[in-house]
C-alpha cells in the first residue's frame, strides 16, 4: 500500500510537469474529438475529465505511473492495473474500450505493428510457458468456464446459444468436420481438460487420444474419463507433440484434431509441427486445426504494446502466423486444404461470455488467485473479446486432407453435409 503522506509529497514534484503537458494535452485531444467517459483521479484528489460524464474512474495509486499516463501504450495502461499502481472502476468492456481510446490519442494505436523477435520454443521452454497459463488453477477456470471446461472458441449457429450450448455446438461442429465414424482412431494435440476426446468417444464412436503439456488439465481429463467409464476408449497424456510419432508410431491415426494449441508452436516450428501432424495421420486421414491467427499479413503482432503484455502476463512466447502461411506451410506437408472457416465473432462472443462470468465470481476468484492474476484475466479476457470484435486478430478452423499418393481425397463434392 502506498503511503498517503509519501503520495501528496511526491505529487507535489511530479503532478504540475505532467498534468501540465502530457495528461493535460492527451484530454484536450480526447475531448477535441469528441471525449470520453473517463474521470483520472490523481493522488493529491483532484481529478482530470475527459469531456463526458465518467462511466469509468481511474485512480492513481503510484505517482511514478504520470509521465508514461501521458503518452500511454495499451502495454503501459494494462501492467499499471495489473500491478496495482492504477485502480479502474466502471465495466470492465468500457475500460478496455477507453484504454484503447487513450493510447490511440496518445500515439500508439493497435495498427502500428512491429515484427517481433522469435521465442526458441525448446521443449522445455513450451512446458514452462504451457505451465504459466494453464496450471493457474483448476478451481480457478472453473468459475468461469463452461461446465466441460471447454477452453477454446465457442460455435453460435443463432448468436442466441448460451456458453455451455455453444460450445456443445462447437464440438459437433469439429466432429461432423472430421467425419468422425465408429472405431476410428482420434489424436486431439492439446487436448485441454479432455472436453473434445471425451464428447467424440460418447458421441461419435471413436477411440480417443489426448495430449497436453499441462499437469492440472492432464489430472482433470484423466479423472473425467475415468467417471465417464470409457478408460477403455479414451486416453490422455502428458506429452509434447513432437514426442508423439515415437510414441505412436507413422499414420496411426485416422483423424487429428489441433484446437487452441498452435499459437505456442512457434512461427519458425510450423513447417516442423505440421510434419509431425502429417507423420500421424494415414494418407486421406483429415486434420483440423483450429487456432487464432494474426490480421497481418507479415505476421506482425499487435500493436500499442498489446502484444507484448500477453506475452508477459498471459502467454509468454505465443506466436501468431497469418492465414496464408497456415495454407503455405500445412500444404508443404502434402495437406490438402478443403475449408477455411473464420470464428471470429464467435470468439468475441465467447470472451464476452468468459468475461463477464469472471466479473460475477470476482469475490470467489480472490479466494483461489491473487489479485494480480485476478487483473492479468480480466483485462485479457475483456480485451481479447475487444480485440477480436475489431478485427485486430483472427481465429481460423483449416480443415485439410494428407494426400501422399496421387488421386482424389475422400472428402464429398460440397460442404454442405458439414451444416446439417
Amino acid at each position: 500500500m502506498w503511503d498517503d503522506g509519501l503520495l501528496v509529497r511526491a505529487t507535489r514534484r511530479v503532478v504540475g510537469k505532467a498534468v501540465g503537458q502530457g495528461l493535460e494535452r492527451l484530454a484536450e485531444t480526447i475531448r477535441a474529438n469528441g471525449g470520453q467517459p473517463l474521470d483520472l483521479v490523481l493522488p493529491d484528489g483532484s481529478r482530470v475529465s475527459f469531456g463526458l460524464p465518467a462511466r469509468v474512474v481511474m485512480t492513481i495509486r503510484d505517482p511514478d505511473v504520470l509521465p508514461a499516463l501521458a503518452r500511454p501504450t495499451l502495454a503501459t495502461l494494462g501492467e499499471a492495473f495489473v500491478e496495482g499502481r492504477i485502480d479502474v472502476d466502471g465495466d470492465i468492456m468500457d475500460i478496455i474500450v477507453i484504454a484503447e481510446r487513450l493510447a490511440a490519442a496518445g500515439g500508439a494505436p493497435v495498427t502500428a505493428r512491429v515484427a517481433a523477435a522469435f521465442a526458441r520454443h525448446s521443449p522445455k521452454q513450451d512446458r514452462a510457458d504451457i505451465k504459466h497459463h494453464y496450471d493457474v488453477g483448476n478451481d480457478f477456470y472453473r468459475l468461469w468456464l463452461d461446465e466441460r471446461m471447454v477452453y477454446s472458441c465457442a460455435y453460435f449457429p443463432t448468436g442466441e446459444e448460451t456458453l455451455e450450448a455453444a460450445q456443445v455446438a462447437k464440438l459437433d461442429h469439429i466432429c461432423r468436420k472430421l467425419r468422425l465414424q465408429p472405431g476410428e482412431r482420434l489424436l486431439d494435440i492439446g487436448c485441454g481438460w479432455g472436453g473434445l476426446i471425451l464428447h467424440a468417444a460418447r458421441h461419435y464412436g471413436v477411440r480417443a487420444v489426448g495430449i497436453t503439456l499441462s499437469d492440472n488439465q492432464h489430472a482433470r481429463a484423466k479423472e473425467q474419463i475415468a467417471a465417464a467409464g470409457l478408460g477403455d476408449r479414451v486416453e490422455a497424456l502428458l506429452l509434447d507433440y513432437r514426442d508423439a510419432p515415437a510414441r505412436f508410431g507413422e499414420g496411426a491415426f485416422d483423424k487429428v484434431s489441433s484446437i487452441g494449441m498452435f499459437e505456442h508452436v512457434g512461427l519458425r516450428n510450423l513447417p516442423a509441427y505440421f510434419g509431425v501432424v502429417r507423420r500421424l495421420l494415414r494418407d486421406r486421414g483429415l486434420f483440423l486445426n483450429h487456432g487464432i491467427t494474426s490480421a497481418d499479413v507479415d505476421n506482425r503482432p499487435v500493436g500499442s504494446g498489446a502484444s507484448d503484455f500477453i506475452d508477459k502476463y498471459v502467454f509468454p512466447n505465443g506466436e501468431l502466423p497469418h492465414l496464408h502461411l497456415v495454407v503455405r506451410e500445412m500444404s508443404a506437408q502434402n495437406f490438402e486444404v478443403y475449408d477455411v472457416e473464420s470464428l471470429r465473432p464467435h470468439y468475441a462472443k465467447t470472451l464476452a461470455h468468459w468475461s463477464r462470468r469472471l466479473e460475477a465470481q470476482i469475490d470467489a476468484a480472490r479466494k483461489v488467485v491473487s489479485e494480480k492474476t485476478l487483473r492479468v484475466w480480466r483485462a485479457y479476457l475483456a480485451g481479447c473479446s475487444y480485440g477480436f470484435t475489431q478485427g485486430w486478430m483472427n481465429i481460423y478452423q483449416v480443415l485439410a486432407s494428407r494426400q501422399e499418393a496421387a488421386g482424389p481425397t475422400e472428402l464429398p463434392p460440397t460442404r454442405a453435409w458439414m451444416y446439417r
